[in-house]
C-alpha cells in the first residue's frame, strides 16, 4: 500500500509538472503571436540606441539585410526574445506554486524574496544595457569611420538587422544573467558553501575572473566589458553585505 501511495504521489507530481509547464508554454506562445504584431516597432525600440547616437553625425545611415529572410527571422527573434522576456514571471511564478507545497514555511520564507529579485536584477541589467553600454558601445565603434583621406576610400558602417539584434540580445542577456551575482552568493551562503569571510578573502582573485568573464561575455571593446565588470564588482561588494546579513540572522536565529 505503502508502495502504491509513493508511486500515485510521484504521477501526480509529474502530471502538476507537466500542466504547469504547458501553462507557461501556451502563455507564451500566445504573448509570441501577440508580440509579431508590433515586431517592427519592438525592433525600433532595440535600435533607438543605435538611431540617437548617430542622429547629428551628419551622414544618411540605414540597416541593411543581405538575405530575403533575414528581416522576417529578425522579427521572429524579436518577438520571441520580448515574449521569454515578459512571461519569465510567470514562469517563475508557475515553478513556485509547484516546489511551494512541498517546503516549510521558513524555506518559503527563505526562497521567495529570490525569486522576486531574479527578474528585477535581469532586468536592471537589461536598463543598463539599453541606456547606457549601447550608447557609448556604439559611439565608440563609430570612432573608426573614415572619411578616405588616409584610406582612398571612406570606411562607413552600414549595420545588417540581424547583427545589430544579435549584439542587443547578447548584451542584454550577458548583463541579465551576471547581475544574478548576488542570488547566487546569497543561495551558497544560505546552505553553507560561503561565508563573507571567504568572499573577502578572494575579493583579488574575483576581480580578475570578473575581467575574464566580462570579455568572454562582450564584444572585444573596453566599453562592454569594462561597462559590465565595474557593475559586477559593486553587486559582489553588496553580496559580501547580504551575505553578512544572513550570517547574523542564522546566528540570532540560533541563539533563539
Amino acid at each position: 500500500m505503502s508502495h502504491d501511495g509513493n508511486d500515485s504521489g510521484f504521477i501526480s507530481h509529474i502530471a502538476e509538472l507537466r500542466k504547469r509547464l504547458i501553462h507557461s508554454f501556451i502563455f507564451l506562445i500566445i504573448f509570441f503571436i501577440g508580440c509579431y504584431f508590433f515586431a517592427e516597432h519592438l525592433y525600433g525600440f532595440l535600435v533607438d540606441p543605435y538611431a540617437q547616437a548617430v542622429k547629428n553625425d551628419g551622414v544618411d545611415r540605414r540597416l541593411i539585410f543581405t538575405a530575403l529572410q533575414e528581416t522576417f527571422l529578425t522579427y521572429l527573434k524579436v518577438s520571441f526574445f520580448t515574449a521569454f522576456f515578459v512571461t519569465c514571471p510567470f514562469i517563475l511564478m508557475q515553478i513556485w506554486k509547484f516546489i511551494a507545497p512541498g517546503l516549510y514555511k521558513h524555506e518559503k520564507n527563505a526562497i521567495l524574496p529570490y525569486l522576486v529579485l531574479t527578474p528585477i536584477l535581469f532586468f536592471l541589467g537589461g536598463i543598463l544595457v539599453y541606456y547606457l553600454i549601447m550608447p557609448l558601445a556604439i559611439k565608440f565603434f563609430l570612432s573608426f569611420e573614415s572619411s578616405g583621406l588616409s584610406t582612398n576610400l571612406p570606411i562607413q558602417l552600414e549595420a545588417k538587422v540581424n547583427e545589430y539584434l544579435s549584439l542587443v540580445m547578447k548584451l542584454i542577456f550577458a548583463f541579465g544573467i551576471s547581475f544574478q551575482l548576488p542570488v547566487v552568493l546569497s543561495l551558497l551562503a544560505r546552505i553553507g558553501i560561503v561565508d563573507s569571510e571567504f568572499l573577502k578573502k578572494r575579493r583579488k582573485y574575483v576581480v580578475v575572473i570578473i575581467f575574464t568573464a566580462a570579455a568572454l561575455l562582450t564584444p572585444p571593446d573596453p566599453i562592454t566589458q569594462i561597462g559590465l565588470a565595474i557593475p559586477l564588482l559593486i553587486l559582489y561588494e553588496l553580496s559580501i553585505f547580504s551575505v553578512k546579513f544572513i550570517e547574523n540572522k542564522n546566528i540570532k536565529n540560533s541563539d533563539a
